[in-house]
């Protein structure tokens, strides 16, 4: 009777210091059950429409997905959504809902190879083609004018937009960009086949476990789940290979082709939104050590940024990491709200 008692104490002293463990470390949160996301997410519901405009780009004709969120009471002006590396348009919704509720029209692309827009086997990706690309979309929907926000490699792809076509551009925003500073300078180059076999390793324990320490300074909350769930489901994809193939190509679009060399070039006003906690820096662990510590420092970068930038203004986000909208909607909201209106 005593030998079964001691067996069951010890049993439950186990499963509480798993559960105690599991609640204090998220990285041992339990997994769900991930559902196979195909290619194009068309299994995968955006919180607006989803139109699609066609592209004759590179010899081949391919679909660029975007939402077109009307107001219900317009105050004749546009603002251009651009999402980052890791993310697609969906992770806009409070940010479109919001600028919508002020009257804004909001137009949120998914950008050729990203989320329900297509993954060309062969694609030479750049900023300026994807830029284009951007451009005929405004064209096609009749926006000659528009603000333009970008987050972390949409703020290397709205810096390209506005210097591209600065007469279009009428504001720029930059949430935690990434390319404030040019790491191939310091950061030993690596071929595209090596980005794709990192990616075809990627599942769902990697993604979490590096959107946790990079993006949110260990702290998880549910709404966070959605954005790790929609990578970790396009691992189990029949279609990864291609998915994976295209993410390399833009990680090399993204090291090969900084615009931080131009950015006092911009005439438009600009405001940079930087979480000071972030510490981003593309191929960081392949640098020497002395100054691998030294890259990412986002609250040097952005006043180095503000400095060279003639019209700017610089917001620091104090304890919020690389996704102020969605860590910190509130804080990231009011001075965007506050610049638009200006």
């Amino acid at each position: 009777m005593r030998r079964q008692w001691r067996g069951s104490l010890f049993t439950f002293l186990v499963r509480f210091v798993v559960l105690v463990g599991a609640a204090s470390c998220p990285v041992l949160a339990q997994q769900p059950v991930l559902r196979p996301l195909d290619m194009e997410l068309r299994n995968y519901q955006y919180p607006f429409e989803v139109r699609h405009l066609l592209l004759n780009s590179q010899m081949q004709q391919l679909k660029m997905a975007y939402m077109d969120v009307l107001p219900e009471k317009p105050n004749g002006r546009s603002v251009l959504l651009l999402h980052g590396k890791n993310f697609n348009g969906a992770y806009w919704r409070e940010t479109a809902s919001a600028l919508a509720a002020e009257g804004y029209r909001v137009i949120i692309p998914d950008q050729v190879g990203f989320g329900k827009s297509s993954k060309p086997q062969y694609y030479q990706y750049t900023f300026q083609q994807l830029a284009l690309n951007t451009k005929t979309l405004l064209d096609t929907l009749g926006i000659r004018k528009v603000s333009v926000l970008g987050h972390s490699m949409g703020g290397m792809l709205a810096t390209r937009f506005a210097l591209m076509y600065p007469e279009t551009t009428e504001k720029l925003i930059l949430e935690n960009p990434i390319g404030l500073e040019d790491w191939k300078r310091w950061v030993p180059y690596q071929p595209v086949e090596e980005w794709f076999s990192s990616e075809l390793k990627q599942n769902y324990e990697g993604i979490r476990k590096y959107q946790l320490d990079n993006y949110y300074g260990g702290q998880w909350k549910p709404a966070y789940d959605e954005w790790v769930n929609l990578l970790a489901g396009w691992t189990l994809s029949p279609d990864y290979q291609r998915i994976a193939w295209n993410s390399a190509l833009t990680y090399d679009m993204i090291f090969t082709q900084p615009v931080v060399y131009e950015m006092d070039q911009l005439v438009m006003p600009v405001l940079l939104l930087i979480g000071q906690r972030d510490k981003t820096a593309l191929g960081k662990a392949k640098a020497p050590a002395p100054i691998r510590e030294k890259l990412g420092n986002y609250p040097v970068l952005g006043r180095q940024t503000r400095d060279r930038i003639k019209k700017s203004k610089l917001v620091e986000l104090e304890g919020v990491g690389h996704l102020p909208h969605i860590e910190a909607f509130d804080r990231f909201w009011k001075p965007l709200r506050e610049f638009l209106a200006e």
